[in-house]
């Protein structure tokens, strides 16, 4: 009988066995229905359909629930440690917590990317898989075990580990906005101007002047046109420190 045990016990794990696993280990319980778990790692590009309802099974509609989900335990949260905060502020600080940025760094720093069925490469991804699936996983705890499981889930994952309110207060999660605002602050005239990019790269890339009052001050290169003026507004920032303030 023991024998029989040890070759049990021998052979590999089963795919789901290692999955529900080493989820339990990041949620820190046990989950209960393990199919809205899956769901949350299925890319679209898997194409797989309900068959009964034949609608597509992938995590955006879960990501789109865990969203919800995140900004209402992150404002909850704000709500009752800054007891000062108006609701400009509260809005700005619960910005900074979920923006697109910092669930990347979360979903990045618990390693979900190991989760995903996709039929893309994963080195073609862009960053911004790791929080649509951080979202989608959130979507997920809320449907197998509630509301209260999703607070503490992100109690444990986001607000203990990274909601420090004195250095988000100082954090900048848009260079761009922050120079539209000295700008208009200064009566100083900006411009963005996307030019002709002559690089060979595999991945279209856009390229963007900054101008301030006519005069060029940086210029960025990215993906995206949105991302290249963000380059470019950062090295501006920062090539004007000195006499960049905000009042």
């Amino acid at each position: 009988m023991g024998f029989i045990r040890k070759i049990i016990s021998s052979r590999p794990k089963k795919s789901e066995d290692v999955f529900y696993t080493d989820l339990s280990k990041i949620l820190g319980f046990k989950p209960k229905n393990i199919t809205h778990y899956q769901k949350a790692f299925v890319h679209r590009s898997i194409k797989e359909f309900d068959k009964k309802t034949g609608f597509p099974l992938n995590y955006e509609r879960l990501e789109f629930l865990g969203d919800a989900i995140l900004s209402t335990v992150i404002a909850a949260h704000l709500f009752h440690v800054v007891p000062s905060g108006d609701e400009g502020y509260l809005t700005q600080m619960r910005s900074k917590i979920v923006s697109r940025e910092h669930l990347n760094e979360l979903g990045r720093d618990l390693d979900l990317l190991r989760f995903i069925r996709s039929n893309v490469i994963l080195s073609n991804f862009g960053e911004n898989v790791h929080g649509n699936i951080f979202e989608a996983l959130v979507g997920a705890i809320y449907l197998d075990r509630g509301y209260s499981y999703c607070e503490k889930f992100i109690n444990k994952r986001v607000i203990v580990p990274y909601v420090d309110i004195l250095k988000l207060e100082g954090k900048i999660t848009s260079y761009k906005s922050l120079f539209i605002e000295w700008c208009q602050k200064k009566k100083k005239e900006l411009v963005f101007e996307v030019y002709e990019d002559s690089g060979n790269d595999a991945i279209k890339q856009f390229s963007v002047k900054l101008f301030l009052n006519g005069e060029l001050i940086a210029k960025g290169r990215a993906t995206s046109k949105k991302k290249a003026e963000e380059v470019a507004a950062k090295r501006a920032y920062y090539a004007l420190q000195n006499e960049f303030t905000i009042g």
